[in-house]
């Protein structure tokens, strides 16, 4: 009777365990203490600080604050979005890296005796280049001479051993691996893997041939490792951004409410990398810390520019409307305006006002759209108090000083210089400190501003732009056509000594996939050498659009402008005022208008934004004056040439004011 009893109680046990595990699984609820990237994705969260290892595993942003694209769904599918496209980028690489380390790379024949990148170490950056693989100590980017290979004098097998036509094998062999515990087999492996070679393996005790080799493997080799190797990559410490030490985003600490933090974390993650595109690509991540990222905790004019410049982009990327998050953008814009004005009174620090006012100069560049309507100060007026504090600071002489040149160029006299020369041409007026470029332009050992570095044309090609700008505004000024002719013709050839040694455009990209730095300022100052003749030639009197020369020179322009990578991770927008000057002489049915539509495509919604978005915006509507123009009955039936539509003239109409470089 007991035994009955017992096992009738079992099964009453063993419900009330499952009722109880049912119980549990229905009182279970989701954490909310994860971040939110790992909430998007419905993952589980360790809630590691300052990251979780989900995020940090696949280089997430980790947000345990509330984040601006949470309480939007539209930002929140696009945030998802992002990092879907993230992951795969990094699933893609690990499986890329992975190929490469396993791959046999070495010459025929040798696959069998070399070590191999699967099996061998090499302290160089195997990164730069997947061309070869070999741990012999020889300098790949200079002509070999024998003597340097005395260990490999004594052939004794005839040469033809290494590349004779037999066709290559493979083995596949297969190991098992089996744990016994207590002499009972529990966990058993299998692997296979193959074995492959070029030729049977050589008998035991042969001496390999000379090396180097003979043939079209080995000059295959050398030239690609001297282009990967002798790829001249920017000097990272070039500039000298007068900061205190480097600074990344784990130790930026500032004092701020959550929605003045949030539009911080919008500048860092979103801003921040569209600034200098070209110095990002070669300085590998070091301008933020070394430049902006300290400024922001030292420079509080620059912090309020930073976030009003965030909130500005923000609101356009979003597509948002409405009077909170035009409030941030005047809020701060009204807090950099006034700390600077209070510095000025002061007449201190003069180093920080500087920064804070290019920011507000130049930062308008990246973001914002044409037709945004709030109030603001006109950017030349900034610059008026920016060339105040470069002449306090001293920073002409300093930069072209024959006697004490600089190791660091200053990065505020390099971006002073970039917006003084491209801002001079959209007034039509002379640059400011047009007298030192040409002095750096004449100097033969002190000739670099670090324009090439900063925003990827040579500094001469800039400086000569300089020029065509002083001869625009004496043109205006009543020089007579014989001189001004006379001018534009030693300045087409200056501009034309400037391609001496310079090689053709070619696509910017290493064998193994790599950004080749030096051939995309080639090709960058390629498209602004070609800019700089078409706005040279738009001096000359009697100029139109429809001559033969501007046609030739527009198509050459639209040949170089396809080497330059495009997309939204390319470089268009950092060529905004070669499209403009390029464009506006464009005729209709020109393959440059179909060329940069295409371009504009392919940048997305970054193509409304920024300098480039009111290029096109100007551009467009130039476009719609000249083709009007020319197909009216008047100008078909008058035998006076068409008059050229300028596009300043366009932009004065419209009321445009734009700083378009």
């Amino acid at each position: 009777m007991a035994a009955a009893t017992s096992t009738k109680t079992k099964p009453a046990s063993k419900a009330g365990a499952n009722a109880n595990t049912k119980q549990k699984t229905q009182m279970h609820r989701r954490s909310r203490t994860g971040c939110y990237t790992c909430r998007l994705r419905r993952k589980k969260c360790d809630e590691g600080s300052p990251m979780c290892t989900a995020c940090k595993h696949l280089g997430l942003c980790c947000e345990y604050k509330r984040p601006m694209w949470w309480s939007n769904n539209d930002a929140r599918r696009k945030h998802k979005d992002d990092i879907k496209m993230i992951i795969k980028r990094k699933k893609l690489s690990e499986k890329s890296s992975h190929t490469i380390q396993t791959s046999m790379n070495s010459p025929p024949g040798l696959s069998h005796s070399l070590p191999t990148s699967a099996t061998f170490s090499d302290p160089l950056d195997r990164t730069r280049s997947a061309s070869i693989d070999s741990h012999f100590g020889f300098n790949f980017n200079s002509p070999q001479s024998a003597h340097e290979f005395t260990p490999f004098t004594t052939p004794q097998m005839p040469h033809d051993f290494m590349f004779s036509p037999f066709s290559p094998y493979e083995i596949d062999v297969k190991t098992e691996r089996q744990m016994f515990v207590n002499d009972i087999p529990t966990l058993r492996e299998s692997t296979t893997s193959t074995f492959s070679t070029y030729q049977t393996p050589p008998p035991p005790g042969t001496i390999l041939p000379s090396f180097p080799l003979e043939g079209e493997w080995t000059e295959q080799v050398y030239s690609e490792r001297r282009e990967s190797l002798t790829e001249e990559t920017l000097n990272v410490n070039y500039f000298d951004f007068s900061q205190a030490p480097a600074v990344n985003t784990q130790q930026l600490a500032l004092e701020l409410d959550e929605g003045d933090q949030q539009l911080l974390d919008h500048f860092v993650q979103s801003v921040l990398p569209t600034i200098f595109p070209v110095l990002e690509s070669n300085q590998h991540g070091s301008v933020s810390s070394d430049l902006i990222l300290p400024a922001l905790q030292n420079n509080k004019g620059y912090l309020h520019c930073c976030l009003s410049i965030a909130a500005q982009h923000y609101k356009a990327s979003m597509g948002l409307q409405g009077e909170e998050i035009d409030g941030d953008i005047m809020r701060h814009r009204y807090a950099t305006i006034s700390s600077l004005c209070d510095a000025l009174n002061k007449d201190e620090n003069h180093q920080q006002i500087l920064e804070a006012a290019l920011g507000l100069i130049f930062f308008q560049c990246c973001v914002g759209r044409f037709d945004d309507s709030l109030p603001d100060i006109p950017w030349h007026q900034h610059f008026q108090a920016a060339i105040s504090l470069v002449q306090k600071l001293d920073l002409p002489r300093i930069v072209s000083d024959p006697n004490e040149p600089l190791a660091q160029s200053p990065f505020n006299m390099t971006l002073t210089s970039w917006i003084d020369i491209l801002g001079a041409t959209m007034q039509g007026r002379a640059p400011t400190f047009a007298h030192t470029y040409r002095e750096k332009h004449l100097s033969p050992t002190n000739s670099s501003l670090g324009l090439r570095e900063l925003m990827g044309c040579e500094d001469r090609v800039m400086y000569l732009i300089s020029e065509i700008a002083c001869l625009e505004a004496l043109k205006k000024d009543g020089m007579d056509d014989m001189t001004l002719c006379q001018h534009v013709h030693v300045l087409g050839d200056q501009i034309g000594l400037t391609e001496l040694n310079e090689g053709v455009p070619a696509l910017p990209f290493n064998s193994n996939g790599s950004l080749n730095s030096k051939q995309l300022v080639q090709n960058m100052t390629a498209a602004f050498r070609l800019a700089a003749r078409i706005y040279l030639c738009s001096l000359v009197p009697g100029f139109f659009p429809g001559q033969a020369s501007c046609i030739g020179l527009v198509e050459k322009l639209t040949q170089v402008l396809q080497f330059i990578p495009s997309g939204q991770s390319g470089f268009d927008r950092s060529l905004s005022w070669v499209y403009l000057v390029g464009g506006s002489v464009s005729v209709a049915g020109s393959s440059f208008r179909t060329f940069f539509e295409d371009r504009a495509a392919q940048l997305g919604d970054l193509a409304n934004f920024g300098s480039f978005g009111r290029v096109a915006c100007l551009l467009r509507e130039v476009w719609l004056q000249a083709d009007q123009q020319a197909t009216s009955p008047i100008s078909a039936t008058s035998e006076a040439p068409q008059q050229y539509i300028h596009w300043r003239d366009v932009m004065q109409m419209k009321g445009w004011d734009y700083l378009l470089i």
